[in-house]
């Protein structure tokens, strides 16, 4: 009797075929992908040798292939222009916010995503960034079986924000990957250290991550087999790239030449000198450094003490970071039960050093810090495609700026507070403004200020199809949705007719630094002003609805007051709009209270005459 092969719904056919998820790191200055096999997170080798890093490099020559990894970067000495390194500091930011040096031709207008003009045209830096995830997926798809790979968990920094993790993603797509979900780094390293490790007491976390070219921190907190992420920060162009310009400007230094008068070919094979005497110094406490700069020679002897000296500037930075997102998690550097390093940057004993001073406490460190995020994300990947159901880690990841939208008087209504785990959704009813107003703007914003002019515009869209009716009956339930990659979708529906709207936010460029910096700051710098400033606002937008509400309705029931009456309710409404044009909150709140016992009058003769309307030729009996 022959057997039926049977397959479970959404299952393979081929009950023996293995079904793979990578996990891809991509990285700033290198890159990796791992996958799980035979139930153990491993990286994956380049061909035959026993490389796992890709170089997050791209060289386009004048004709043929454009060139990724070492091959690529064999060309960055002799043709920097051509030779595109650290494109994710690139991603999704417009030409005006990027403000570190780079020997590259942009071109593009300043409010856009720039594109680096190379000798095969203008390449952006999504297009860049499809090169070396092509490069890995070929990698992975060499080392794995023939239509094994099922898609990819890919990491991105914390503090990426929306514009950074869509052009991920869409760089990923040009690739012809599948993504199943964009990861934080700092989050994947939490799973790549605490995946198997079970614990019954509720522990806190803070992952350093400090790469080629980001730095992220985040708190994580563990409780029964949830991580959840308590509070994140982070900066999105600072890392080791900046280390070795430090270096590299000690050393021309030495030398009394300006860095400005050093050519970038020159700057360019400082660099790599800079970064071989930095990656020397992991092992060793001292280096024999020469070097040539515009034709003059310089040897002498580098050392972990003038590196700490050095690097200070980044140091403090990270720190600085650090402090932040401890106050934002409540938690002081004592009560952490572990501090773990991520980022080959993290190898420098200069970096542990100052990490160990400043946490008291020596930082875990025991996995590889230049794969722990690529593992993570590939055991993530593998829960993912395989169901795995005996695993039961939960990740909650966080959104790291508050989202809301306008509402009358330039005010922000909050609807995720930053910090807010997700994926989550949040709903909230508003109205109309306007009698008979049948359609509205919504405007998304992001930040910590209490008005929209101090926060940043993420987009607008446009509900119609309001039934018209008096101001304030309508409702309008508006949806903020974000995903578990981070991606925010909002839509607004009119509750009566279903009328829906709604927008993806992918806006074309991401925030610079100092625009993070600041908005977090001036939350904080700003928050009584800021209280105040809502309260006279709110006070006013009340009172200008109570105002066309009121002339609303003398127009309509004016004779339900005698002459005098209706002059006197006119006097105090004509009061209350003098003192508007004002920003005295007090004589405002007073007009406010003067107006009160004759609109409260209007009001009720107003019901009572709709009562007996209502009751009108009714008899007991109808009771």
């Amino acid at each position: 009797m022959s057997l039926m092969q049977i397959a479970e719904p959404n299952q393979s056919a081929q009950p023996h075929q293995h079904r793979f998820g990578l996990g891809i790191d991509l990285g700033t200055t290198r890159s990796l992908v791992a996958v799980v096999r035979s139930g153990k997170a491993q990286v994956l080798e380049a061909g035959s040798t026993t490389d796992t890093l890709l170089p997050s490099v791209v060289y386009y020559p004048a004709t043929g292939t454009p060139l990724v990894g070492y091959d690529a970067l064999a060309h960055l000495a002799d043709d920097p222009k051509n030779t595109i390194v650290s494109a994710k500091r690139f991603m999704g930011r417009s030409q005006a916010d990027i403000k570190f040096s780079h020997p590259y031709e942009l071109s593009g207008s300043k409010d856009d995503m720039p594109a680096f003009v190379t000798a095969q045209g203008e390449v952006s830096p999504v297009e860049v960034s499809a090169r070396i995830l092509a490069a890995l997926e070929q990698r992975a798809a060499s080392a794995l079986p023939a239509d094994s790979i099922e898609g990819a968990v890919i990491t991105v920094p914390a503090y990426f924000d929306e514009a950074q993790r869509q052009a991920t993603k869409d760089a990923a797509q040009a690739a012809g990957i599948n993504v199943l979900r964009l990861l934080n780094e700092p989050t994947a390293a939490a799973v790549a250290y605490g995946l198997d490790q079970e614990s019954n007491k509720e522990s806190h976390y803070l992952i350093y991550d400090l790469g080629g070219g980001t730095f992220d921190v985040s708190i994580l907190k563990l409780t029964d087999g949830v991580f959840e992420v308590l509070a994140t920060g982070g900066n999105s162009a600072l890392g080791g790239d900046d280390i070795d310009r430090l270096i590299t400007n000690w050393i021309i230094k030495r030398l009394n030449i300006d860095p400005k008068d050093v050519s970038l070919h020159d700057k360019s094979v400082l660099a790599q000198q800079a970064k071989a005497y930095k990656q020397a110094l992991t092992e060793a406490e001292q280096v024999e450094i020469t070097v040539t700069v515009n034709g003059q020679h310089y040897q002498g002897i580098l050392r972990r003490e003038d590196v700490l000296a050095i690097v200070e500037p980044v140091s403090r930075r990270t720190l600085s970071v650090c402090e932040q997102v401890l106050r934002d998690a409540k938690l002081t550097a004592k009560e952490l039960d572990e501090v773990i390093l991520v980022g080959g940057s993290t190898r420098m004993p200069a970096i542990q050093q100052v990490v160990t001073e400043f946490f008291a406490k020596q930082p875990l460190c025991r996995l590889n810090p230049d794969e722990v995020v690529a593992l993570g994300a590939a055991q993530t990947a593998h829960q993912l495609v395989n169901g795995d159901s005996d695993n039961n880690l939960l990740l909650l990841d966080v959104t790291p700026l508050s989202l809301g939208l306008e509402t009358m008087g330039g005010l922000v209504e909050v609807l995720i507070p930053r910090n807010t785990p997700i994926p989550v959704k949040k709903r909230q009813v508003f109205t109309t403004y306007q009698d008979g107003q049948t359609g509205m703007v919504i405007h998304v914003v992001q930040g910590e200020r209490e008005t929209v002019e101090n926060c940043r515009s993420l987009g607008r869209f446009e509900l119609y199809g309001i039934p018209p009716m008096k101001a304030g009956f309508a409702r309008i339930e508006v949806t903020f949705s974000i995903d578990a990659n981070g991606q925010l979708t909002v839509s607004a529906q009119e509750t009566t007719t279903k009328t829906e709207s709604k927008i993806e936010i992918a806006p074309s460029y991401g925030l610079s630094d100092e625009q993070k910096e600041q908005l977090l700051v001036a939350g904080f710098k700003h928050a009584e002003e800021d209280k105040n400033a809502r309260s006279l606002i709110e006070t006013k937008v009340e009172a200008e609805r109570e105002v066309l509400a009121l002339e609303s309705a003398l127009n309509e029931f004016a004779p339900l007051l005698s002459s005098e009456e209706q002059h006197t309710l006119a006097e105090q409404i004509q009061a209350l709009k003098t003192v508007l044009d004002t920003n005295d909150l007090a004589m405002i709140e007073a007009q406010q209270a003067q107006l009160k016992p004759h609109s409260d009058a209007f009001a009720a003769r107003i019901m009572n005459q709709s009562v007996k309307a209502s009751m009108a030729g009714t008899s007991a009996q109808d009771w």
